[in-house]
């Protein structure tokens, strides 16, 4: 299927061009449908529009790793194995800086102990993620799209804050997960200084879709819903 390349001439990034970034999620539609495809929908057209006012970061390849970071759900219904399963198809499509990405967005601190509650690999498995994730020094990119998921659902874009009680409150939380909240805060204002303004004030109808939804939860990452 990888047929269109695109070349990032800055940092030499090989990702799939963005007509291919849509095609994954079209064919992974197809094999595993559900709200997770509109969110990786919403999180690559998230990292399109911050990455062109930033520079050093290029919207074409912000937006083929925000639409491509969960993948692995293509896979079936899996809680974060699906990250795992990202990381081996985007390797044997020749995509290693995607893969990584598949990885990276779900471990913002690098620490793969955040996962004791909803990991359902192998413990050999997620060893081998921790050994991954021990030899990488976060990048922009890395960070970015962890943003973008961050604020990304399946109908659209919500404030962090909700975002993170949202997942506590459906996905459960652990000593960890503190941490894990106050590192993606300071992302958020780390890209706001780049940006010159609020992420919030970028998003489309973020405003709105925080607060007219009428108490309901996402469920476009929870693996026994219907995707």
């Amino acid at each position: 299927m990888k047929a269109d390349l695109y070349y990032e001439k800055e940092t030499h990034l090989i990702v799939p061009g963005m007509d291919q970034a849509d095609a994954y999620l079209d064919e992974a539609e197809q094999m595993n449908p559900g709200p997770w495809v509109q969110h990786c929908r919403f999180a690559g057209q998230a990292a399109y529009l911050f990455a062109s006012r930033i520079n050093g970061l290029d919207p074409q390849t912000a937006y083929a790793l925000g639409c491509l970071h969960d993948i692995g759900r293509r896979d079936g219904k899996f809680d974060l194995l699906h990250i795992l399963h990202g990381y081996h198809f985007m390797v044997d499509q020749g995509y290693p800086e995607v893969a990584r990405i598949c990885l990276t967005h779900s471990f913002i601190n690098q620490d793969v102990r955040q996962a004791q509650n909803n990991w359902d690999g192998s413990p050999e498995e997620l060893d081998w993620v921790a050994a991954y994730l021990a030899d990488l020094e976060y990048n922009d990119y890395d960070q970015l799209i962890q943003l973008c998921d961050a604020v990304s659902i399946d109908t659209g874009y919500w404030l962090i804050e909700k975002r993170l009680l949202d997942v506590g409150i459906r996905r459960g939380v652990n000593e960890y997960s503190p941490l894990r909240w106050q590192k993606l805060l300071k992302i958020r204002i780390y890209f706001e200084e780049k940006l010159g303004c609020s992420v919030y004030s970028l998003l489309p109808g973020v405003m709105e879709n925080t607060f007219n939804s009428d108490g309901k939860l996402s469920n476009c990452d929870e693996p026994d819903r219907a995707y």
